[in-house]
Formats: C-alpha cells, sequence, structure tokens
C-alpha cells in the first residue's frame, strides 16, 4: 500500500500493481496516468543516478520540476540488476505485479534476464509494455529513439512550419507523449482483455508508429491523391477559413468548419456579398481559394484588438480563440482553476509546487496527485518488507550487499 492520503478519492484502477522500469519521458508519462488514476506504481530505479530526468531543468530548489511533474503518485526503489540478488528481487515482485513497463532499447530486457517469455514463465498473467524509438520487430528495430527522431521518421516534421523555414520540430514532444498515451491504451485493454481471457499480452509501442497514426488524413492525402503534402504553417488542408490571424495586439485562430458557421462568420465581418462569391461558395471552393480568403480575413482581425475578435465571434457561434502562451494558460480561469488543470502538490525537499494536472475527468473516480514524486529509492525498504514480506534483517543483508545500489 502506498502512504495516500486518505482525503483523496479511490482512483479507477485501485489495486493494479505497475513495475514501471522507464526513464525520461514516454514511459514515465504513461506511468503516470495510471498513477493518477490510482494505480500502485513502483518506479525501478538503478543505483547511482536513477531515472535520467532526475538531473533535467526546470529545478526549484535543486529539485527537477521535470522529474517531479511525471512521477508524482510512484514510489521509488533501487535495484541493482547486474547482480543476481537485485534480478531476484524484481522476479518475485514481478509475480506479484499485473503491469511490467519498460523502455529500453529492444534486446535490452533479454539480455537482463527479463525479457518477455521469461517474465510470463513466473506471471503468466503480465501485461508486458514496451516503449521504444521503433518498435520490438522490423529493420530499424536497433536504432536509438528520441522524440525528434520519432517526429522526424514519423513525418510530423516534414509537415510543420511554414512553405519558406525548414521541416519544424513541434514545440513540445509530441512523439515521446503520444507514444505514451497510446501504451497507456494498449495496457488498459490488455487489463480488460485478460479479465475476459484469463491470458495476458504483450505490448509494443514505438515512437514512429505512435507518430505515423498521429499524421492521419495529412496521410491519406498521399494514399488517395499521390501528392506529397508540404508546410503550409497554421493553416489545415481540408478546411478554410481555418488558420491563425494576426489582430492589432496579438493572434488569434478562427476554424469555419461548416456551412452555417460560414455564413455566421460572413455576417460578423460585414462581408455577407462572400457568401455569393463563386470561389467561397463551399469549403472545397474556399480550401482552393485559401490564399486570397486568408487575405480577406486578415484585413478585417488586423484592425481589431484579439479580445474584440474573439467577444464578436464568441457571439456568434464562430469558433475562434487568442493564441495562449504558458503564462495565460497557467493563470487563466477556465484552464488552470475551474477545469483544475494546474495544481499545488507538497514535496520533502521542495514545499510546494505546482505541477499540470490529469486531463482526464471523472465523475466519481476522479484521477488525484495523492503523493509527490519520490526521492530516489525513497520506498526500497518499503516495498521490499510490506509486498515481499522480507524481514528487516534480510533487507540489510542484501543492501549490504549492494542489491540495492
Amino acid at each position: 500500500m502506498t502512504d495516500q492520503d486518505q482525503n483523496h478519492p479511490e482512483g479507477a484502477l485501485k489495486g493494479l500493481r505497475v513495475l514501471d522500469m522507464t526513464r525520461v519521458l514516454a514511459g514515465p508519462f504513461c506511468a503516470m496516468f495510471l498513477a493518477d488514476m490510482g494505480a500502485e506504481v513502483i518506479k525501478v530505479e538503478e543505483p547511482g543516478k536513477g531515472d535520467d530526468s532526475r538531473g533535467y531543468p526546470p529545478f526549484i530548489r535543486g529539485a527537477s520540476a521535470y522529474f517531479s511533474n511525471l512521477n508524482r503518485n510512484k514510489q521509488s526503489i533501487v535495484l541493482d540488476l547486474k547482480k543476481s540478488e537485485g534480478k531476484k528481487i524484481l522476479m518475485d515482485l514481478l509475480e506479484k505485479s499485473d503491469v511490467l513497463l519498460e523502455n529500453f532499447k529492444p534486446g535490452t530486457m533479454d539480455k537482463l534476464g527479463f525479457g518477455y517469455e521469461s517474465v510470463r514463465a513466473i506471471n503468466p498473467l503480465i501485461i508486458y509494455a514496451s516503449i521504444s524509438g521503433f518498435g520490438q520487430y522490423g529493420p530499424y528495430k536497433d536504432r536509438p529513439g528520441y522524440d525528434i527522431i520519432g517526429q522526424a521518421m514519423g513525418g510530423l516534421m516534414s509537415v510543420s512550419g511554414w512553405p519558406d523555414s525548414p521541416p519544424t520540430r513541434t514545440g513540445t514532444a509530441m512523439a515521446d507523449i503520444v507514444a505514451g498515451l497510446n501504451a497507456c491504451i494498449g495496457i488498459l485493454a490488455s487489463l480488460r482483455g485478460r479479465e475476459r481471457t484469463g491470458q495476458g499480452e504483450r505490448i509494443d509501442v514505438s515512437l514512429v508508429d505512435s507518430m505515423v497514426s498521429a499524421m492521419e488524413t495529412v496521410i491519406q492525402i498521399y494514399l488517395v491523391e499521390g501528392r506529397i503534402p508540404q508546410r503550409v504553417g497554421n493553416r489545415y488542408e481540408f478546411i478554410a477559413p481555418y488558420n491563425s490571424y494576426q489582430a492589432e495586439d496579438g493572434w488569434v485562430v478562427i476554424g469555419v468548419g461548416g456551412q452555417e458557421v460560414w455564413k455566421r462568420f460572413c455576417r460578423v465581418i460585414g462581408q455577407e456579398f462572400l457568401m455569393e462569391e463563386p470561389g467561397f461558395l463551399t469549403n472545397r471552393d474556399r480550401v482552393e481559394n485559401v490564399l486570397r480568403l486568408d487575405g480577406i480575413v486578415t484585413q478585417w482581425t488586423s484592425k481589431r484588438k484579439v479580445a474584440d475578435i474573439v467577444a464578436l465571434l464568441m457571439e456568434a457561434s464562430v469558433p475562434c480563440s487568442p493564441i495562449l502562451n504558458v503564462e495565460e494558460i497557467c493563470n487563466d480561469p477556465h484552464i488552470a482553476r475551474a477545469r483544475e488543470m494546474i495544481v499545488e502538490m507538497d514535496h520533502p525537499l521542495e514545499g510546494k509546487m505546482s505541477v499540470v494536472s490529469c486531463p482526464i475527468k471523472f465523475t466519481r473516480m476522479k484521477p488525484s496527485i495523492r503523493t509527490a514524486a519520490p526521492l530516489h529509492g525513497e520506498h526500497t525498504e518499503r516495498v521490499l518488507t510490506e509486498i515481499l514480506g522480507m524481514s528487516k534483517e534480510e533487507y540489510a543483508r542484501l543492501k549490504e550487499k549492494g542489491a540495492m545500489g
């Protein structure tokens, strides 16, 4: 059991035990979601430095806020898997766990003696999930993979940016994030499948596959038309007007996603004649004449302030919004407060700190931040004595031998 605050509601995944052998972002992000939803997540770290992200900025009073955000609600144990005693402890924990999550280079877990077949032999019900750059099989499986490689090989960079700009990485680690979400979905589906079949599962998620899937209709353009999509800035290939537009004091986005919305938009900007303009009659017409149309929209937005544009369009139910920066997001009454996307948590070293909370909202089994990110190896003794039933004397003996680093 974790030292959960009893004031927090029980999550939907209470009773699920996850061994998290991942580090940095994709895997920890997946495990964070499981932990927020109530799972008992035990983070297995190597001796010495532990998860690399413990050393990543930004820092708050010397501790990594990067690590703290991604590893809340988890327990940390340190095991030296190069020692037989450390391997034995991990095997014992796997017998008592539901999920193993790892993001080593393919083949590493086999070399350590914890490949899927070995783990399944001791726990046939285990859900064994792997996240890697290119997957567990295929010609590229042995290549190292980071987020920027996932975005590059998955095609996202080829369509991000402006026509005259170089291929552009998105402003956040989308390959890692989407892969982490896909792994979470795979784990939850496998748990449901295990209830039905009585069998465990092997899950293989790659950063590149995740990006290819997220490209959705952009890839369909090539498959259907034989045309290679290019960088088009912030506009959308399939709908117009649907872009970012400069205002007098900033930027807004406007998305006119239907014929009735188009009519309302024309009335707001005082250009009703556009509804009868041959080049703008249908969405297909507007997409074909998007450069001329965007020029008309910009003429209207550039003479008005962002707040005025949003108010006028919102009154007419035309989808639009300001482009918020991070400071504005963190102070927004809807996002940060009403939707509780920015919340405070305690930390034994950092005191109070703000983090991004879980975006999945439940009516009853609300995700919550019950405990702060753990110190390196903070829960090793408790996990081994309470879950494995190890005596304190045996724990001390194994610690002396270096099984826990």
